[in-house]
């Protein structure tokens, strides 16, 4: 059995040292991926102890960026896509010239060639997917106009940066540096001699093409598959089948067209989108998902030297006012150009003050073509790191500048006096949404599947509720029904004050996820120590948890379907009932509120009739 493992070493080094100092940094209330960024300092090659496999790291990162890629692509479609072209190709292309003129003027104060300029110029306009995408994520933004437009800036950035990828081989000779159009040119570019203007035009093709096998194949087949493997009613196929699909067609649009992993595996995501079985196709990914983006963060990490901070400071200093400063600036009077709303120029701007995977791309060729010195390739790599590490600050320190500007236009409006018409406001996404004026009420979190029958049997026994839903479809449903809805994640505590916990009798978590759900159960029952909680589990051990946290009842799924089919069993033969063997609920403690009536002897649900 051979012990020299660098793979497992590097994997269980990576995820091991960012839990701990992950951890550290959530007890310390700063992001996790601070800590992810830390564990690959500790373990890169310019600090003292054990030393990760620098470029498995990477090749682990890629796939990070493939499935994080992927995910976003199942909550598009083509229309989403479409929608936000008209601001997403004109704005990202502008941005990238601004942020890389930014960039040369930089290179020309530290004496390097115009070549090294552009090289330089172009690492520091284009953003980190990984980044960009966790940054929308995690403030529920992903499929809000604004998060299309971040994403199409994104995709817009990402085939631009191919490009570039592309002719810096052939135009490197011209630039100053080493023309190495034998390797990086195609060789079909190669036989009829065709120049520069034959790569770009043949990378143009492929790109075209890679897009066009797509619609016109991948979304008749794709879907298939998914529905040929759902019928086999294995889940272990299902799931390797998503992961396939992944990371087959990342791997074959790279090599095939040229294209990038994470531009192959948005199409994945988005062909597979227009399938009804999208929504658990999310669900098997989401695990590796987030296991390998953290892995990308600590790949990052690997990379930084701490002592150029002191070595090259100023340029460092410099280079990051471009990343941080620069590139938002620029996005932002951009986005404002196009007569957007602030709130979308404010987050795309702040989504967009980092750099990532492209940048450590782009500075590698670089110094390979002998156009960028190495020095330019560490203030990228430093400058990477510490713009990540910056960037939850870039977006507190945008909600904090959002605030001002709201208060101002405010005391405005109120020393101009009363407008003579009235003028529609528009929503805000980041402003929390109205406090309810219900009491007594039932607060039901969650409408998909099981939410959405609890909802309509309260409205249908006219008990008075509201919603919390953070996805954007369950929301636009609960509007045409005209039930009251937070737009939220409810394991906010201001969520919970908006939809007055505090004075609600009930609280019904309807949602599978039973991590988020302990959270939301803990934070009302600190509020409201006598609310009556119902939640749903999947296993004993959710029972016990959900149970343990403060749920007075918590229902498991599997047990409630044996009993029904149990009844149906003894109702068509004639013959007596008994409940299904083991715990189907966790009852409330001893001193608990009593239970609601219509939970103490639920029938199944197979209609949306009952609860």
């Amino acid at each position: 059995m051979p012990h020299d493992t660098p793979l497992i070493a590097t994997i269980v080094a990576g995820l091991g040292l960012a839990f701990v100092f992950g951890a550290i940094a959530n007890r310390l209330r700063l992001p996790p991926l601070v800590g992810y960024l830390l564990a690959g300092v500790m373990v890169g090659p310019h600090t003292p102890g054990f030393v990760a496999d620098q470029k498995l790291g990477t090749e682990l990162a890629e796939m990070g960026v493939i499935l994080l890629m992927f995910g976003v692509g199942l909550h598009f479609s083509l229309k989403d896509l479409l929608s936000v072209r008209a601001i997403a190709i004109p704005g990202a292309l502008a941005q990238i010239v601004m942020a890389t003129g930014l960039g040369m003027g930089l290179a020309w104060l530290l004496g390097w060639s115009w070549g090294a300029g552009l090289v330089f110029g172009l690492a520091l306009s284009v953003a980190s997917t990984v980044v960009l995408l966790r940054a929308l994520q995690e403030r529920r933004l992903v499929e809000t106009e604004r998060g299309r437009i971040a994403v199409g800036w994104l995709i817009v950035e990402d085939i631009a940066m191919v490009l570039a990828l592309v002719m810096l081989p052939a135009v490197a000779g011209l630039l100053g540096g080493t023309a190495q159009t034998s390797t990086a040119s195609d060789p079909i570019v190669q036989w009829l001699d065709l120049g520069v203007a034959g790569i770009l035009a043949m990378t143009m093709i492929k790109v075209i093409g890679f897009v066009a096998v797509m619609l016109l194949f991948g979304r008749k087949l794709i879907p298939w598959v998914l529905h040929y493997v759902a019928h086999t009613g294995s889940r272990e196929l299902f799931r390797l089948a998503v992961l396939s699909i992944a990371l087959g067609v990342a791997f074959g649009a790279a090599k095939l067209f040229g294209v990038s992993f994470a531009l192959g595996a948005f199409f994945a995501g988005m062909i597979m989108s227009e399938s009804e079985l999208s929504h658990r196709a999310a669900e098997e990914s989401l695990p590796l998902r987030d296991a390998f983006s953290v892995l990308f963060f600590v790949s990052v990490g690997m990379l930084f030297n701490p002592a150029s901070i002191i070595v090259d400071a100023w340029p460092l200093i410099a280079t990051l006012f471009i990343i941080v400063i620069g590139k938002s600036v620029a996005a932002f009077l951009i986005v404002v150009a196009f007569r957007h709303p602030a709130a979308t120029a404010l987050t795309i701007a702040a989504s967009l003050a980092q750099i990532g995977e492209f940048s450590f791309i782009l500075a590698e060729l670089g110094v390979a073509l002998q156009l960028l010195p190495e020095r330019g390739r560490d203030l990228i790599l430093a400058g990477a790191i510490l713009s990540i590490m910056l960037n939850p600050l870039v977006f507190a320190g945008v909600g904090w500048l959002k605030r001002r500007m709201d208060q101002k236009a405010g005391e405005q409006t109120a020393a101009a006096g009363p407008s003579p018409q009235p003028v529609a406001a528009v929503p805000d996404e980041d402003e929390p949404p109205e406090r309810t004026l219900l009491t007594d009420h039932t607060v039901l979190v969650g409408y998909g599947r099981v939410g959405s029958l609890v909802g309509d049997a309260l409205r249908d026994r006219a008990v008075p509720f509201l919603v919390i839903e953070d996805a954007d479809r369950p929301q636009s449903r609960l509007r045409e029904e005209h039930v009251e809805m937070i737009a939220g994640n409810a394991a906010s505590d201001t969520i919970l004050d908006c939809a007055n916990i505090a004075a609600a009798n009930r609280l019904i978590v309807a949602i599978p996820n039973a991590f988020e759900a302990g959270r939301i159960i803990e934070l009302a029952k600190a509020v409201n120590p006598a609310l009556i909680i119902i939640a749903r589990a999947h296993s004993d051990a959710e029972v016990s948890h959900l149970s343990g946290l403060g749920a007075g009842i918590v229902i498991m799924g599997e047990r409630e379907i044996a009993r029904g089919i149990i009844e149906e069993v003894a109702r068509t033969a004639g013959i007596g009932t008994a409940p299904p063997a083991g715990p189907d609920r966790s009852e409330a403690a001893p001193g608990s509120p009593p239970e609601p009536a219509e939970a103490a002897a639920p029938a199944p649900v197979r209609d949306g009739s009952h609860i």
